[in-house]
């Protein structure tokens, strides 16, 4: 079970998902359940430097892929509207770029200032993209300054629904990375509507592309 603690109480989250035939192998219904409960701190997995070194350089070049591949597309695609949560490609990169920022103030212990996951508008994807590597650097940088013992200590934050909760950092770092892997699925599913291939952005192609260069 997850490593997240909410007040000693299990807190059950239902959150929508669009049906799309990429994703129909993986969900059998319109809403996931997601069931978070506490854990005894001797059951955490920690993660170690490495790891989430490694993790937050994987997330930078799967983003930088997904962003040149956007961008490549034929004028108007990347922001024509589509059956989406978001609507389109670029508003969906865009509740990445929110989220990764709303966990960083959470590391930082600080207000991020969000009063939902996602803008009601996105910038143009040239300044997204600039955005976004700012804030891939910032979580590499931070990865790489924090020690063993640092990755396994708890922050507390609220949610953006108001839920209160507790994590390590690492377990955060594994969250943010999580989270813009799985939204990127969704850009890869509007690329076939356009019809279009998306770039290959798995944690396996990364290690071999970086280990041989």
């Amino acid at each position: 079970m997850s490593g997240v603690e909410w007040e000693n109480t299990p807190v059950i989250y239902s959150c929508p998902v669009p049906r799309y035939p990429v994703l129909d192998t993986l969900f059998s219904s319109l809403l996931v359940d997601v069931i978070i409960t506490v854990t005894h701190p001797e059951e955490r997995a920690m993660i170690t430097t490495r790891t989430a070194s490694m993790l937050a350089r994987y997330n930078a070049w799967a983003n930088h892929l997904i962003f040149d591949a956007v961008a490549a597309l034929p004028a108007g695609e990347a922001t024509k509207e589509r059956q989406s949560l978001f609507k389109n490609m670029i508003h969906t990169l865009n509740h990445n770029y929110v989220i990764d920022r709303i966990w960083q103030a959470h590391l930082e212990g600080r207000e991020h200032g969000f009063a939902a996951r996602n803008t009601p508008d996105h910038p143009p994807l040239a300044d997204l993209w600039r955005a976004q590597q700012e804030m891939d650097r910032w979580y590499v940088a931070w990865s790489d300054a924090l020690s063993d013992a640092a990755l396994d200590e708890r922050v507390s934050f609220t949610l953006i629904g108001g839920n209160r909760g507790v994590m390590t950092r690492g377990e955060i770092l594994l969250h943010v990375v999580n989270h813009t892997s799985y939204h990127r699925g969704f850009v890869a599913d509007l690329f076939y509507q356009v019809p279009a291939r998306p770039p290959t952005t798995d944690l396996p192609v990364y290690l071999r592309e970086t280990r041989e260069g």
